[in-house]
C-alpha cells in the first residue's frame, strides 16, 4: 500500500516505485558517477596496454643546426692547434618498433637521412642515407615482462569491470536502503497518526466514563498520558519523515523540496537459491576472486623477475644498408651493407648474497600472499554460505511477518471496541497497540532485508537469479558515450 504525506503547496508529488528508484540511482547518484570514472580509468589503462603490444611508428628529426666555432686539434707532430668548424646539419628518421611477445625483446625497423653542409674554403654538402636498418635488442635471462603483462592485464581489466558491476549493485543496495527508510518513515507516521486519533477518541470516551463513575481517576490519567505520548510520537515521526525525504532526494540528485510518494513493493523474488550455483558464479565473476587471481600472478612475476636479476646478459644486433653522396639519388645508390653485433653481460662475482636474498624474499612474499589469499577465500565462502541460507529463510520470515501484521491489526481494532465497552483495561489496550505497531514495522523491516540481501547476493555473484544470466554491460559504450 502507498502511504503518502500531503505535498507542499504548489508541489506536485513524485511517485516512485522501487524499480524506478534503482534506475534513477544508477543514472544520477554520485556513487554511480564515481564507479563510472573508475571504470573509465581502467578501460583506458587496458587500451594503453593493448596498444603497447602493437608496432609503434615514430618520427625523429633535428631541424637544421648551424655551428661556427673553434675546436682543439692534435697534429701529426703531436702539437695542438685550433681549427674552425663551420657547418649546417639536419637529420630525420622514421622508426617502427615492435615488442616480441615470445621473448620480451624489441625489434626496430628504421630509415634515415642526414644532411651536412660545410662552409668555407673547399666546403661542400653531403647526404648520408640509411634506407633500411633492422635492430634487435634482447635480454637473455631476465623475466619476460611482455609475457607476464599479457597474463596479468586482462585479469586486471576483468577485475575492473567486475568492480564496476559490483559498484552498480552497491548503488542499487543503497537505493533500496533509502527507499525503505522513507517507506518505513511514512509507515511510522501513518501509525503515529492513527494512534493519536485513537488516543484522542479514547480520551474523550474515558472522560465521559469518569463523569459516570465507571473508571477511576488514575485510569483517566493513564489514558491522558497515552494521548500525550501519542502526540509526541507523531511530532517525532514527522521530523524523521522530513529527514528521510531529504536524504532520499539528495541521493537521487533531486531538489530538496521534492515530495516523493513510495509504495510497498509487491514483486516476489526467488524463494530458494542454490548455494553451489552462487559459489560457482562468484568464483567466475566476483571482483575479489579476480583480484585473488591477479595477485597470485603478480607474486609469481616478482619471483621470476628476482631470479632473472641473478645474472644479466643483453644481445644487440643491427644490420642494414647505407650510402652517401653529394646528391640525394647517389646517397641511395650504390648502397653498402653494414652489420653490428654487440653482446653485453653483467654477472655479479661478489654481492654478498644480495640477489639470492632478493629471490628468497620474493619467494617468501609469494607464500605469504598465497596464505592470505587462501584465508580470504575461506572467509568469503563462509560469508556467501551464510548469506544464501539467510536469503532462503527470508521469504518464510516475510510471510510470517505479513500474517502477524494482519492479525495484530485486527486484534487492536477489536480491543478498541472492547475497551469502549469497558471489558478490558488500558494496559491490555496499550499492549495491543504496541503489538500492532511492532508487527507493522517488522513487516517493512523483513521486506527490506528480503530485497537488500537479494541484491547483496547479486553483487557477490554478478548473476541475475531471476533471469538466470550473467549481469553484464556494454562497457565500451558506457565508457565512450
Amino acid at each position: 500500500m502507498a502511504m503518502a504525506v500531503p505535498a507542499m503547496a504548489g508541489a506536485e508529488p513524485t511517485r516512485l516505485t522501487l524499480a524506478e528508484t534503482v534506475r534513477m540511482a544508477q543514472a544520477n547518484s554520485v556513487d554511480a558517477a564515481v564507479a563510472l570514472n573508475e571504470l573509465k580509468a581502467a578501460y583506458w589503462e587496458y587500451r594503453a596496454f593493448k596498444a603497447d603490444l602493437l608496432p609503434e611508428v615514430t618520427f625523429e628529426g633535428m631541424l637544421p643546426t648551424y655551428s661556427k666555432q673553434y675546436n682543439a686539434y692534435q697534429t701529426d707532430a703531436g702539437t695542438y692547434t685550433f681549427v674552425r668548424s663551420n657547418y649546417l646539419e639536419a637529420t630525420g628518421s622514421i622508426k617502427a618498433t615492435q615488442k616480441i611477445w615470445a621473448t620480451g625483446g624489441t625489434l626496430t625497423l628504421s630509415t634515415s637521412l642526414d644532411y651536412l653542409r660545410q662552409y668555407g674554403e673547399g666546403g661542400e654538402h653531403r647526404l648520408m642515407a640509411v634506407p633500411v636498418g633492422l635492430t634487435l635488442s634482447q635480454s637473455l635471462f631476465a623475466a619476460n615482462s611482455v609475457k607476464w603483462k599479457r597474463r596479468i592485464e586482462p585479469v586486471r581489466y576483468r577485475e575492473a569491470k567486475a568492480n564496476f558491476l559490483t559498484a552498480t549493485e552497491a548503488v542499487t543496495m543503497k537505493a533500496i536502503t533509502c527507499y525503505f527508510s522513507l517507506l518505513l518513515a511514512k509507515e511510522n507516521l501513518a501509525i503515529a497518526e492513527q494512534n493519536y486519533r485513537n488516543a484522542q477518541k479514547l480520551h474523550e470516551v474515558a472522560r465521559a466514563k469518569r463523569e459516570m463513575g465507571k473508571i477511576s481517576e488514575n485510569d483517566l490519567r493513564q489514558i491522558r498520558l497515552s494521548m500525550l505520548q501519542a502526540e509526541s510520537a507523531l511530532l517525532d515521526n514527522q521530523t524523521e519523515l522530513s529527514n528521510s525525504r531529504f536524504q532520499f532526494a539528495s541521493f537521487l540528485n533531486l531538489p530538496d523540496s521534492t515530495e516523493i510518494v513510495t509504495e510497498v513493493p509487491t514483486d516476489r523474488l526467488p524463494s530458494h537459491i542454490d548455494y553451489r550455483l552462487a559459489l560457482q558464479k562468484a568464483m567466475d565473476n566476483y571482483a575479489i576472486n579476480l583480484s585473488i587471481r591477479r595477485r597470485k600472478l603478480e607474486a609469481d612475476y616478482s619471483v621470476a623477475a628476482a631470479r632473472g636479476n641473478l645474472r644479466s646478459m643483453e644481445v644487440y644486433a643491427s644490420v642494414g644498408y647505407t650510402g652517401q653522396d653529394t646528391r640525394i639519388g647517389g646517397a641511395y645508390s650504390p648502397l653498402k651493407d653494414y652489420q653490428m653485433v654487440q653482446v653485453g653481460m653483467r654477472i655479479p662475482l661478489i654481492d654478498w648474497g644480495k640477489r639470492r636474498g632478493e629471490v628468497r624474499m620474493a619467494e617468501s612474499n609469494r607464500e605469504t600472499v598465497r596464505s592470505q589469499l587462501r584465508q580470504e577465500q575461506q572467509v568469503f565462502d563462509q560469508q556467501l554460505f551464510v548469506l544464501v541460507e539467510q536469503l532462503n529463510n527470508q521469504a518464510k520470515q516475510l510471510r510470517i511477518a505479513e500474517e502477524a501484521d494482519s492479525i495484530a491489526q485486527r486484534r487492536y481494532e477489536t480491543n478498541i471496541a472492547t475497551f469502549m465497552a469497558g471489558s478490558i483495561s488500558t494496559l491490555e489496550l496499550n499492549d495491543a497497540q504496541q503489538s500492532k505497531d511492532n508487527a507493522r514495522q517488522k513487516r517493512i523491516s523483513q521486506l527490506y532485508e528480503y530485497w537488500y540481501d537479494f541484491y547483496r547476493l547479486r553483487s557477490l555473484t554478478l548473476w541475475d537469479f531471476v533471469n538466470n544470466c550473467d549481469i553484464n554491460a556494454d562497457f565500451r559504450a558506457i565508457v565512450e558515450k
